[in-house]
């Protein structure tokens, strides 16, 4: 399901796609969590996100199923800055130095940002495995299934209807009628009046 969790009318910038995992505690409430703070950034509006997804691990397999889903955003912030951005959200959240494909706590990426495409130290746009796994087409193609691969002229739903990842991702059901917003999509478009905006 889809939500418009912010109108951002007005805002002008590039649309851009942040992935979101948890598998640590309790990973709904920690992806909630990340779509709030999200939503908080200054430059930043949430345009929709995906349905929360049980996803099988990648790595080792001695580690707890991913939530994940992935989360539209209009920004006016440039790539490296909202990289940093992401980066400040783990660090709030707590996320701790682990393996590769190893538990999180939080993990937030750029996957698409408008067409620009990337290959510098520490910035790489789209991100190098978005094509190559289900965990991430299956929300991108929830919500923006017609967006083209900059980089291979190909829709998302091209790359999910080709993938050979074979690993499961279920769509986790929520209580309420699958027509209404769930808590986790409503909070990331409410914050009180007299709270500001983050400056990360």
């Amino acid at each position: 399901m889809t939500s418009h969790a912010s109108s951002g009318e007005g805002l002008e910038g590039a649309v851009a796609f942040i992935g979101i995992g948890a598998n640590i505690g309790d990973a709904v409430e920690q992806c909630r969590k990340a779509i709030v703070h999200l939503a908080n950034v200054r430059g930043i509006h949430v345009l929709r996100n995906s349905s929360l997804y049980r996803t099988e691990p990648i790595g080792p397999k001695d580690q707890a199923w991913y939530v994940n889903a992935v989360s539209e955003i209009r920004t006016t912030v440039l790539a490296r800055d909202l990289l940093r951005a992401l980066k400040s959200i783990e660090a709030l959240m707590e996320r701790r130095p682990g393996p590769r494909w190893g538990p999180r706590e939080i993990d937030l990426d750029i996957l698409l940002y408008g067409q620009l495409v990337v290959n510098e130290e520490g910035l790489v746009i789209p991100h190098p495995e978005l094509h190559r796994r289900r965990f991430v087409l299956e929300p991108l193609c929830e919500i923006a299934s017609y967006t083209v691969h900059p980089a291979y002229g190909i829709s998302m739903k091209g790359l999910l209807d080709r993938l050979t990842d074979s690993r499961i991702v279920e769509r986790i059901a929520m209580e309420e009628d699958v027509n209404s917003e769930p808590p986790i999509l409503a909070a990331a478009g409410k914050r009180d009046e007299g709270t500001s905006r983050n400056d990360i």
